[in-house]
């Protein structure tokens, strides 16, 4: 008899230990499926920011090769850059994904290009003698170097959440433009 008794209290702790072990293996695999859960959050989130710059970046693209175009005589233009939005559809769906809105571009600085005695200046900032040898760029009239600043809140038309995204654009002014533009 004495062996019988012995088996009965091993079938029980062995009960409560398997019970005990699925427990454990439940709240690991539990903990487990809520960290990937997380993470998958995480990487939804991270690529929706990265689609709302890309689509910034579209949108500011779009303004930097606008600003200051001249007018169709030539002229150089003397209006101040426009706040716009842009809508964008980052997936070509036919669906905008995106609203941009393009707060007025800001003149942040302006600097004189000067000549340095045989080396000329540019458009851009090219120079140096052999660049510009035989192009006609003896001296150059007054010009100005401008830093624009261009910030943009870019929204989420599925979600709604925003992004802001903000650049910093150089073009080369005439006095005019300087005058107009930047002299403030």
């Amino acid at each position: 008899m004495p062996s019988t008794f012995h088996q009965r209290n091993q079938g029980g702790a062995a009960l409560i230990v398997g019970l005990i072990m699925l427990v454990l293996i439940t709240l690991v695999v539990t903990a487990g499926f809520t960290l990937s859960n997380t993470n998958l959050k995480s990487v939804g989130n991270m690529q929706n920011r990265n689609e709302a710059v890309a689509a910034a970046n579209r949108a500011i693209e779009v303004v930097a090769t606008s600003l200051l175009l001249p007018g169709v005589d030539g002229s150089p233009s003397l209006a101040a850059p426009q706040g716009t939005v842009s809508l964008v559809d980052i997936n070509n769906d036919g669906t905008n994904d995106y609203t941009v809105q393009i707060a007025a571009p800001t003149c942040v600085r302006a600097t004189k290009t000067t000549d340095t005695g045989g080396s000329t200046t540019g458009i851009g900032g090219i120079g140096g003698n052999a660049s510009t040898a035989g192009s006609g760029l003896a001296a150059l009239p007054d010009q100005y170097n401008s830093v624009w600043d261009i910030s943009t809140t870019v929204t989420d038309d599925r979600t709604g959440t925003s992004t802001a995204v903000r650049q910093g654009v150089r073009a080369l002014l005439s006095k005019a433009q300087f005058d107009a533009l930047c002299s403030s």
